[in-house]
């Protein structure tokens, strides 16, 4: 059981890393998914499927999801603005 503890914080640890290091929002929220589902293995091989249930839910799903809306708004939002400074540019 240790040798199986032992690989999944190596894999955890892999997948964070790929986190911190991805460059674009998009791919940080894919990488957080995918580091949420390792977490949830581990906390599965820790015998604590309670935890590994709240972390399905919220890290797979909820937060990645709440992410990749956040950047759509932001970018909406910015098109509209330079759209509007676009239009009194004009003027």
């Amino acid at each position: 059981m240790t040798a199986l503890v032992a690989v999944a914080l190596t894999v955890v640890a892999l997948a964070g890393t790929a986190v911190v290091l991805s460059d674009e929002p998009q791919r940080q929220a894919v990488t957080l998914s995918i580091f949420g589902t390792t977490l949830v293995v581990l906390f599965v091989v820790l015998q604590a499927p309670d935890v590994a249930l709240s972390e399905l839910g919220v890290g797979t799903a909820v937060v990645p999801l709440m992410v990749m809306l956040s950047i759509r708004t932001m970018r909406k939002d910015r098109a509209q603005h330079d759209e509007h400074d676009g239009e009194q540019d004009g003027q």
